[in-house]
């Protein structure tokens, strides 16, 4: 069993006056990639940087590997960061920006020329060491930055959203790579980043922020199809937040599972409502009001004949219905998800 490897206790951070993070705590388990995943202002670069040490005004208990390092200068902490920008040097060859940090270190030649190579055989650029950052494409580039962080064997690398500033192919290509490289050398990683696809994609764990607070940490799987609150229902993939007595208008009777209060959120995911029938779904009739292609899916606005309005998600089968459709889709209560209290306005 993976043991929690970095833990946060209560972290408070104050900026310009403005206490920014409140209260956090969460833990990270050894050799695993964690993200941290949240709008932008949520405070998922703020805690990155107060874990490396380049943020001051910071109360509570930042623990890694058992050991309180808050105290601690960055460069005591054994902690490795790769930033949005690559920050590599110029003038130095690609060999010698991943030796960097390594000659600083007073490693012997041998070590180096060891090291460094071994390194650029991970990341793929062996043919490439002879020549300058200039040369190199942005995905290139950030796997140098990434290479000479990991050279360095860090306790912890942190990646504040690395792939920003790339297109989006090379993104989905550089961050299956980047998983290959934390399960490969086994490297505990925290990763920043806003987009959720990113995050599912590689993350064995996921801390989703917002305002400062963590809103729910787990795995991929479990935050979206167990979101905690209405933040993390309407935050993470597409859905559809229905009352009870919505539900109850759609045909979906209470159970012992779901009471079905008028006062209580439920989630239904768009793919979970289906065109096919299934055993002890419920029917809902209604009509097609917009339709989106998205490639692989189509998405829908539904008008059920209840007068309440759904999004469904369906594969694209090339026959996509046209507006004004009218169809049946199908629900199964078991799918439905509590997710707490509305907020009735």
């Amino acid at each position: 069993m993976q043991s929690d490897f970095l833990q946060i206790q209560n972290l408070s951070i104050t900026l310009s006056g403005n206490q920014v993070i409140k209260d956090m705590s969460f833990n990270v388990r050894r050799n695993t990639l964690t993200t941290f995943l949240g709008p932008s202002g949520s405070g998922k670069t703020t805690v990155l940087r107060a874990i490396a040490g380049l943020n001051t005004s910071v109360s509570g208990q930042i623990l890694l590997d058992g050991q309180e390092i808050q105290s601690q200068s960055a460069n005591q902490r054994h902690i490795g960061m790769v930033f949005q920008s690559y920050a590599l040097f110029p003038n130095m060859t690609i060999f010698d920006n991943v030796a960097y940090g390594l000659r600083v270190q007073k490693k012997s030649a041998a070590v180096i020329q060891q090291e460094v190579t071994a390194m650029l055989q991970t990341v793929g650029l062996t043919a490439k060491r002879d020549a300058y950052p200039d040369q190199l494409s942005g995905g290139q580039k950030q796997r140098v930055a990434i290479a000479r962080a990991m050279v360095l064997r860090p306790k912890l690398l942190l990646l504040d959203e690395p792939l920003s500033a790339l297109d989006a192919k090379i993104r989905v290509s550089l961050r299956e790579q980047i998983r290959e490289y934390q399960q490969k050398l086994g490297i505990t990683m925290l990763f920043v980043t806003h987009d959720q696809g990113e995050a599912m994609a590689i993350s064995d764990d996921i801390v989703v922020m917002n305002a400062g607070c963590v809103q729910q940490q787990g795995s991929p799987m479990t935050i979206y199809t167990q979101p905690t609150n209405d933040f993390m229902a309407q935050f993470i993939g597409n859905h559809n937040l229905l009352t009870g007595q919505q539900l109850q208008q759609l045909g979906v009777a209470p159970t012992t599972h779901h009471a079905l209060a008028s006062t209580e959120h439920y989630v239904v995911r768009p793919e979970l409502l289906s065109p096919e029938p299934q055993p002890g779904a419920v029917a809902i009739p209604g009509k097609i009001t917009a339709v989106t292609m998205l490639g692989d899916r189509v998405r829908y606005q539904f008008l059920s004949d209840a007068d309440l309005p759904l999004k469904v998600e369906l594969l694209n089968h090339n026959t996509p219905l046209a507006v004004d459709a009218t169809m049946t889709l199908y629900l199964d209560p078991a799918m439905i998800h509590l997710v707490g209290a509305a907020h009735v306005k």
